[in-house]
């Protein structure tokens, strides 16, 4: 399921800002794109997302936007001194390489130690992507709402194919009575009614799709019901779903006549369409 959602927020060190970006897949899938002085906070967003979201690629990117004026920190001399034995080595490999800013080294990851309590920065971050998370689930609830009223009509309109279906095999049983009867009579001017019996019963029971029928309906009514509960339900669906096709493929192959085999073939793409859209809901 798709969804975006941004928000940002102060914090001790700056402007923080968070961005969630969902699109469809089977699975959960999270990928970070966070800034280096907010990397060790990961494990709690992951976990955060994890708790909300069960199936998608979700794209989460978080920043910091630190205004000059506000700045607070000190510098960290041990890292400047392990930074400036590092640029004299490369400045010996390198003579025509130009030296180090200041404003490179006032960006360099460790060089100002902040004097921020680190648990209010997790705290902010925390409560930043809560509420990225909630306009993000109800961005995908509402996509949902609409996904599910298109499976809802697919369901309607497969329950109209199995109950077009019951009716037509005894009909198919009389036509292929008829047809077998039709030949001896028209090749040697009788019939041998005892033969024919056992043809027709056993064409009857090749051809009964009466199972088929009821477990069909049995899994619209739990797709019915499944939807009707709410929460997550893509996985349930998708399950359901491929039951629906393997019904559906026996109906196709056990159809006694042009008529049945329409039905089927029309309730496998009804399926088909199904099973696409499940597998983008949560």
């Amino acid at each position: 399921m798709t969804g975006y959602a941004a928000a940002s927020a102060g914090s001790p060190r700056g402007t923080l800002s968070l961005e969630l970006r969902s699109v469809n897949s089977r699975f959960l899938d999270v990928q970070f794109r966070i800034a280096d002085e907010l990397r060790a906070h990961e494990p709690v967003l992951r976990e955060l997302i994890a708790a909300r979201v069960a199936r998608g690629k979700i794209d989460c990117r978080v920043w910091l936007a630190v205004d000059a004026g506000e700045m607070r920190g000190r510098l960290n001399v041990e890292t400047l001194e392990r930074l400036k034995a590092l640029a004299d080595a490369a400045r010996k490999a390198f003579p025509d390489a130009a030296p180090l800013r200041i404003a490179d080294l006032l960006r360099w990851p460790g060089v100002i130690a902040e004097d921020a309590d680190e648990e209010s920065l997790r705290a902010a971050v925390s409560g930043l992507c809560r509420r990225a998370l909630d306009e993000l689930v109800a961005a995908r609830a509402r996509e949902g709402a609409k996904l599910a009223s298109g499976i809802l009509e697919r369901v309607r309109s497969m329950r109209e194919r199995v109950e077009l279906v019951t009716p037509l095999l005894p009909q198919a049983i009389a036509a292929y009575q008829e047809k077998i009867t039709e030949r001896p009579r028209e090749a040697i001017g009788s019939a041998d009614d005892e033969r024919i019996r056992a043809e027709i019963a056993i064409f009857a029971a090749k051809a009964d799709v009466a199972e088929e029928l009821e477990r069909l309906r049995a899994h619209l009514d739990e797709v019915e019901r499944i939807l009707s509960t709410g929460g997550a339900v893509g996985k349930r669906l998708d399950f359901i779903a491929q039951e629906l096709n393997r019904e559906a493929n026996t109906l196709a192959s056990k159809a006694a006549s042009q008529a049945i085999s329409d039905c089927a073939l029309e309730l496998k793409l009804l399926v088909e369409q199904v099973r696409e859209q499940v597998q983008n809901i949560e």
